[in-house]
């Protein structure tokens, strides 16, 4: 339990500083919505843009002229954050005690390593739900306050349950990296590059619908903000494939660490 309040200790300011930084985000763009879309406009507008911003905006599935449209472009950078702060928190909470040189005096504990692994698991579990509950909570806030009547909860709930998923995924991603990687200084840094390429990728596939077929590869695709708001939900498949590589990734992080030669 020591493990857990002293992880959740270390990693108290970074979620403070992603938190912010997420508020800002919403604050800003909304602003920027009251004094840019909020005439009505902007649809049109869009419509003469270029693919190559329409895509960045949305693809035009969104309707900018209402509060959740013009969210919806911001879930896009909201994923980008929630992403990062998870791969790298997930590799950082399992490579800084080698990298920092206090495996020797962690695993000295009368505490298995499996045993440690899982009370590190908890602590960045709970960092990355506090920061999707701030994001979800300061979204319903100032959204609603740009809304003008119009229902947004239900909309920002659904994203930002995606999201979480979408958290959970690149935590583990960052644990198994670092729990297989023999390089503890670098894990953090592989981590943030497969979740970049994944973004890029996605990014790719609405520039081109040849590239259609790789939605399965990028887990962005999974929970777009206009497939979640305007298309029905969650997706039933790419939850399931969200669930079996976080299961699959969890497994690979406990196996790995557990064979790992400690360098201390």
């Amino acid at each position: 339990m020591n493990i857990f309040w002293r992880e959740l200790k270390t990693y108290r300011k970074s979620m403070i500083f992603w938190s912010l930084g997420l508020i800002f985000l919403v604050a800003s763009g909304m602003n920027k919505y009251q004094a840019t879309a909020a005439d009505g406009q902007i649809n049109d507008l869009m419509a003469e843009m270029p693919k190559s911003f329409q895509v960045i905006m949305g693809g035009g599935a969104l309707d900018l002229s209402k509060a959740s449209g013009y969210f919806g472009i911001l879930v896009l950078y909201f994923l980008l954050m929630a992403t990062i702060h998870a791969a790298m928190l997930g590799a950082n909470i399992i490579a800084k005690e080698e990298r920092d040189k206090t495996a020797e005096f962690l695993f000295v504990k009368p505490l298995s390593r499996h045993g440690i692994i899982t009370w590190k698991l908890l602590s960045a579990f709970v960092n990355i739900l506090i920061f999707n509950l701030v994001s979800w909570i300061s979204s319903v806030l100032i959204v609603g306050a740009y809304s003008k009547g119009e229902a947004v909860n239900g909309d920002i709930s659904i994203v930002m349950l995606g999201m979480f998923i979408l958290q959970l995924l690149f935590l583990v991603i960052g644990t198994s990296i670092a729990a297989v990687y023999r390089n503890a200084k670098k894990s953090a840094s592989l981590a943030t590059g497969i979740m970049l390429i994944t973004f890029i990728l996605s990014i790719a596939i609405d520039f081109n619908d040849k590239l259609a077929f790789l939605k399965y590869v990028t887990p962005f695709k999974f929970y777009e903000a206009k497939l979640i708001m305007y298309g029905g939900g969650l997706d039933a498949v790419y939850v399931v494939i969200s669930a079996v590589l976080i299961v699959l990734l969890t497994v690979v992080t406990y196996v790995s660490f557990n064979k790992r030669d400690m360098h201390v």
